[in-house]
């Protein structure tokens, strides 16, 4: 309606293609748009540049901005990023678990302080490039539902974000496949159309895990053993190894007495009291799969399920199928039963639970 005033909409921009379209996006749809790019972490060098990675991204959000003519604010969460997310993922993999820390970053500053700076500002909505879908019903309940594209959907991220916050948001690409994404970069000449993915911790950057966790935890080598307890190899520190993984250890003997196998070896189990690593030969070996899980500090995005409630699934990893389950309370913990066993169940991380298309919620594996 003519005289109508637009709605403001703050976008976190991170200099990716992703929050580069979706500005595009929410400008065609007749927002105004002001771009944030989030600073978290100054310590990681540019492998080409040798300069500190967030001011690329920056720079690159900022051409961004200034093609399409919107203003772009820098917020510092450097201190806020490190003790609630930085110090709870190094007590995590101190303990021996693995947890996710793209999820508490989600969780605490994207949809955390980033959207608590929103409202001050005044700004009627925020947005994000990610890859998922909100719902609205008559209830005024705001559900997550998948990304269009199964290949990049995030709603496994996103399974801790605050019904408030999730009121609040915009997800411009979700309807959308990559490819047209990046389509739509290049068809407007954006300066991130070809800019390669991140695929590194969330905004410390692509470094090798393990060389990130010596900065805080000492390396602690022990014993890798097949699951007959034949010493095969070592590791330099069960802090650095994933259940499921192939790599963080080293094999040393391939054949001995008792030992049939010859790989390739996945860890399978940690030992924290002996500080072994137990291998197993091959990815469908028995060991490596469950069939029930504990799950523990829940959040549920609308309204917790019921055991009642049919077709409910889950996913314990990234890009994982969805398997049917079971699920009974126990306290404030789940027991949860796999119809059919899953691959490389891991304490620490997260288990996430769908009803169809829609992202109900989850919480950590224990």
């Amino acid at each position: 309606m003519k005289g109508t005033k637009k709605q403001t909409v703050l976008l976190g921009m991170s200099g990716g293609v992703d929050s580069s379209v979706s500005a595009v996006l929410l400008q065609k749809q007749g927002y105004d748009v002001i771009g944030g790019f989030i600073k978290n972490w100054s310590d990681a060098k540019d492998l080409w540049s040798g300069e500190c990675q967030w001011r690329g991204d920056r720079r690159d959000a900022m051409r961004v901005a200034a093609k399409l003519d919107i203003p772009l604010l820098t917020f510092d969460y450097e201190s806020i990023y490190r003790k609630k997310v930085v110090d709870k993922m190094f007590k995590a993999y101190a303990k021996g678990v693995t947890p996710n820390p793209d999820v508490l970053c989600n969780q605490e500053i994207k949809f955390g302080v980033f959207a608590a700076a929103a409202k001050k500002l005044n700004v009627d909505l925020i947005a994000t490039g990610h890859y998922a879908r909100t719902k609205n019903t008559s209830d005024g309940i705001t559900h997550l539902i998948r990304g269009l594209d199964p290949n990049k959907d995030q709603s496994y991220f996103l399974h801790r974000v605050t019904q408030e916050a999730l009121a609040m948001t915009k997800f411009p690409v979700g309807n959308l496949r990559k490819p047209e994404v990046k389509k739509i970069a290049k068809s407007l000449g954006l300066a991130t159309a070809e800019k390669k993915e991140s695929m590194g911790i969330c905004f410390i950057g692509k470094q090798p895990m393990k060389d990130f966790l010596r900065t805080r935890i000492p390396s602690k080598p022990g014993k890798v053993v097949d699951p007959s307890g034949n010493v095969i190899g070592v590791h330099e520190g069960l802090d650095s190894v994933t259940i499921g993984q192939r790599h963080g250890f080293r094999i040393r003997v391939c054949r001995n007495a008792g030992l049939q196998e010859c790989g390739p070896w996945y860890a399978a189990a940690k030992d924290l009291s002996t500080n072994c690593l137990v291998v197993v030969p091959g990815k469908t070996h028995p060991d490596l799969y469950s069939s029930e899980a504990t799950v523990s500090d829940l959040h549920w995005i609308a309204n917790q399920p019921t055991a009642e409630q049919r077709q409910l699934k889950a996913v314990v990893r990234y890009r994982q199928e969805p398997v049917p389950i079971q699920m009974t309370e126990r306290g404030k913990k789940l027991h949860v039963v796999f119809q059919k066993p899953v691959f490389a169940v891991s304490p620490g991380q997260s288990a996430v639970f769908y009803q169809g298309l829609e992202c109900l919620g989850g919480g950590i594996i224990v």
